[in-house]
């Protein structure tokens, strides 16, 4: 596994973090639903990203549910003390594997109760509140309810630092008004550019930004001049992909996942890509 310096680092709420993480997601079933088909697999990945100098874990309770930060307690824990787990609340799972809201403050309290008992913490390190939108598109509409709700559990102790997942930017100033923000997780990857004005906005206040389906998602990203270019530096399409990530901002933290052992290699060999000028400048002119 490659050493993650060469992607550097952020400060992520309080916390040194690599940029170069991972993301649970797949850790859970078919669907993110469900038991994983390979159980031990999963766990050798956790260890060896961790090993590989990954220390910050993006997960949530509703994967599974409840399975994915399950398998990362009984793959980590007792957890290093660099170690950052960040996770999510705002839906549930129905039993047709479905992804529904769950935002009232009773609702958001049952899961981070969840969170904390499923990944033996006793207090969180940072909670990001999943608006549902269009479920990978953010939609506007006011926040204050369900955020103010888990500021108050941030009083309380149980969470240390607060983000958003699938927000926009008013969703992100209004939030700041009740609470800091120290990470924004939405859709962005090298085709799929909408934030570019929030990631430059969030970078000027030192804050976080987290790219949900870096790598496409359930569809990865096809595109012919992303194929040369990999052929050319003599890399795969998905490792340039990722390093142009890594290259557009530096408060950008990347959380590429999966539950393979040579893609996890694959993933974190993008901290030592560098992209030549002239390979990003054709990178860029993608859309």
């Amino acid at each position: 596994m490659s050493s993650q310096a060469n992607a550097g680092t952020f400060i992520l709420g309080d916390r040194v973090v690599n940029r170069m993480g991972y993301g649970a997601m797949q850790l859970a079933g078919p669907g993110v639903f469900g038991r994983p088909r390979d159980r031990e697999a999963a766990i050798a990945v956790l260890r060896a990203a961790v090993e590989a100098g990954v220390n910050h874990i993006d997960t949530s309770d509703f994967y599974g549910p409840h399975v994915t930060n399950q398998i990362i307690r009984e793959a980590l824990h007792p957890y290093g003390d660099d170690l950052v787990i960040i996770t999510k609340v705002g839906a549930v799972r129905g039993e047709d594997a479905s992804w529904q809201p769950a935002q009232s403050a009773e609702e958001l309290t049952r899961a981070v109760h969840d969170n904390l008992r499923n990944l033996g913490l006793d207090r969180l390190e940072v909670v990001n509140l999943r608006l549902m939108g269009d479920i990978f598109a953010p939609k506007e509409g006011s926040l204050a309810e369900p955020f103010s709700a888990l500021a108050a559990l941030r009083e309380q102790g149980l969470i240390r630092h607060l983000g958003l997942s699938n927000a926009t930017a008013a969703q992100v100033a209004e939030a700041q008004t009740i609470a800091p923000v120290v990470c924004v997780q939405n859709h962005y990857n090298l085709v799929h550019r909408k934030d570019d004005a929030l990631i430059d906005a969030l970078a000027s206040q030192g804050v976080a930004y987290v790219p949900f389906f870096p790598l496409g998602g359930f569809s990865l990203i096809q595109s012919d001049t992303l194929s040369r270019v990999a052929a050319d530096i003599g890399a795969t399409p998905l490792q340039v992909a990722l390093a142009w990530l890594l290259a557009r901002s530096p408060n950008l933290l990347l959380i590429p996942g999966t539950s393979n052992l040579r893609h996890l290699s694959e993933n974190l060999a993008a901290a030592e890509l560098e992209l030549p000028d002239d390979a990003r400048a054709r990178l860029d002119a993608i859309v």
